[in-house]
């Protein structure tokens, strides 16, 4: 019963010390936890508007962890980082979105439909959803096709 007990208490330390970084803003240094290690970072990442980075990051902290409530957090905030890269992207001059954004759009949809699959209970993430549809919706415009009728060398482009 004492070493199990000198067990819990020295994992309690590691524990609170992990937390207490946290808590204070700094990068978790610990070897002991690399995926909370990494997720911070991670995290970080996106803090500072490195979002193309974090979802890396978040990317190779899905090889790590198979926990699928762990999973459902990660794929969350990859959508999460897609979805605000998408929002500072341009609009073009007729209304719609320009290629980043639109693709960053889609990849967050689909970020978040696996977080849904993993955690069909989470509100937030289908808040986000949610919001995700609704500013799709509005600026997803197909893009205008070029109907040029260009010669070239005097022959019409396209069948007669």
């Amino acid at each position: 019963g004492l070493i199990g007990t000198l067990y819990e208490a020295y994992q309690y330390h590691k524990i609170e010390k992990v937390n207490h970084a946290i808590l204070a803003g700094q990068q978790i240094s610990d070897d002991a936890f690399p995926y909370l290690q990494k997720f911070a970072a991670a995290y970080d990442q996106g803090e500072k508007h490195d979002y193309k980075h974090a979802v890396q990051t978040y990317g190779q902290l899905l090889e790590i962890t198979s926990k699928p409530d762990e999973q459902a957090k990660i794929q969350f905030n990859i959508a999460n980082n897609l979805f605000v890269s998408g929002l500072i992207r341009r609009i073009n001059d007729d209304g719609t979105l320009q290629d980043e954004a639109r693709y960053a759009y889609s990849q967050a949809k689909m970020a978040y439909e696996q977080s849904l699959r993993l955690a069909p209970l989470d509100r937030a993430a289908k808040f986000n959803l949610s919001l995700l549809h609704s500013v799709m919706s509005r600026n997803m415009k197909p893009a205008p096709k070029d109907q040029s009728t260009m010669e070239l060398s005097n022959l019409p482009i396209g069948l007669p």
